[in-house]
């Protein structure tokens, strides 16, 4: 008997249950859906949702997610100014707030927190403040943040913060989730052109769901994805989101120090700081191209090319759920020195590195 068939029907309760697990990961009180798809669903939703002809929106480009927000904004027929940065580092404040002082007429932002595709993260907190100052409205991307680093949704003003299961969080990719804060819903109700009767309707949910007391769905759940969502969310309840953080921090460090130990290949994002702890880039030196370096290696390694442009000269380490491990790290520490032709003993040194890193990363602060 298979234990994906014949399961007892997923319940509104249960669903609801769920959406709350979401909210207390998110330290949110504003209102969370649960969306039956990707995380491409909730981000398209929202933007949909809150952008309209005669908006202006700031769109930040960190990464090929960035990039995609653009299009659609301008296909609402908003007001687009792109502030792009460089694929390798992360935007800071001041430039945001340059960028909100010289168009004063922008009234909604949006944001990548971490770039897994890149592996370059953004200072949110900062960056939320002189939005807030400004009176816009922030949407930020955290699929690749949730549970690999810092995500205060309420204290930072994110007013629309949309998560996936499929990264750091270990879980599904077929479902995903968007918290709605109140100012976000008031701009959402008051835009004609926001979708209403279609899949990508945050209001359509709200009536049918929120609103209604969340004691009937609007209609049948992604059952599997659904249970599979509450797994993980326990597994990080269990293990304890701090400790869930500080395994992807460390393995993000990890990883640096091996890879600066083992030679040849070298950060693509050069600044710890601006670094992802979801996921490590590397460069490699020309002549030596990514995709054939990945395909040769073991497929059960959390490691792949870049993806686009960036798959001849890009390597990403990714530090997912479990993978987010000393073991792991030094697993593909060793793999990518046998690829490359490393010095002999550079594997060992690379191993080494690692180890005092994570160390380093996971000692108690003082």
């Amino acid at each position: 008997m298979s234990p994906f068939l014949d399961l007892p029907p997923l319940g509104a309760a249960q669903f609801a249950a769920i959406e709350d697990k979401v909210a207390a990961l998110l330290h949110t009180a504003a209102d969370v859906i649960i969306t039956q798809g990707e995380a491409l669903l909730p981000l398209e939703a929202a933007i949909r949702g809150a952008a309209h002809p005669g908006s202006t929106a700031l769109n930040v480009v960190t990464g090929p997610y960035g990039q995609t927000f653009g299009n659609w904004l301008r296909d609402c027929g908003a007001e687009v100014v792109d502030l792009a940065v460089p694929f390798d580092s992360a935007v800071s404040a001041e430039q945001v707030a340059r960028a909100l002082r010289a168009h004063p007429e922008i009234d909604f932002v949006s944001l990548v927190h971490a770039e897994a595709a890149t592996g370059n993260t953004n200072p949110v907190a900062e960056i939320a403040a002189v939005v807030r100052e400004h009176g816009a409205l922030l949407m930020l991307d955290a699929v690749a943040s949730v549970a690999a680093e810092p995500l205060l949704t309420d204290a930072w003003g994110v007013d629309l913060c949309v998560i996936g299961g499929q990264k750091a969080m270990g879980g599904p990719a077929g479902v995903s989730a968007v918290s709605v804060s109140d100012r976000a819903w008031e701009r959402i109700a008051a835009n004609p052109a926001a979708p209403r009767s279609s899949y990508l309707s945050l209001l359509d949910w709200k009536a049918r769901w929120t609103d209604a007391g969340r004691t009937v769905l609007p209609h049948a759940p992604a059952q599997l994805e659904m249970l599979a969502l509450e797994a993980c969310l326990d597994r990080i309840a269990a293990d304890t989101l701090d400790a869930t953080i500080a395994r992807h921090r460390a393995a993000a460090a990890a990883t640096r120090a091996g890879v600066r130990a083992l030679g040849t290949l070298s950060p693509f994002v050069a600044a710890d700081e601006h670094a992802a702890p979801v996921a490590t880039t590397l460069r490699t030196p020309p002549g030596l191209d990514a995709a054939a370096l990945a395909a040769g290696l073991d497929p059960a390694l959390p490691v792949q090319a870049g993806g686009g442009a960036l798959a001849a000269g890009m390597l990403r380490v990714n530090h997912y759920g479990r993978a987010a491990s000393l073991d792991v790290v030094q697993d593909c520490l060793v793999a990518l020195g046998t690829a490359v032709g490393a010095a002999p003993g550079a594997a060992d040194d690379a191993r080494a590195a690692a180890a005092g890193a994570w160390r380093a990363a996971v000692a108690p602060a003082g």
